[in-house]
């Protein structure tokens, strides 16, 4: 999906507890992406990330290395 010119990449993941979420906010910060949110009341606990530079593959190997599911949310 695009908007604006920019990439919205969307997920499924397992990022479910807070403390999921708060080591997502110090991955992301790592990796400098900017523009991203969880929402974990979302049965399927979308991640969307905004950015021209990123690819599907890339979000999806960055967060399976630390231990979470993330799959292209289709």
């Amino acid at each position: 999906m695009e908007i604006n010119g920019l990439n919205v990449l969307l997920f499924k993941t397992n990022i479910r507890t807070e403390s999921d979420k708060q080591f997502m906010i110090q991955l992301m910060q790592q990796n400098e992406i900017n523009q991203w949110s969880v929402d974990q009341e979302d049965v399927d606990c979308v991640l969307r990330i905004v950015s021209n530079e990123l690819q599907l593959n890339d979000v999806i190997a960055l967060v399976s290395q630390h231990g979470y599911h993330c799959e292209e949310l289709i």
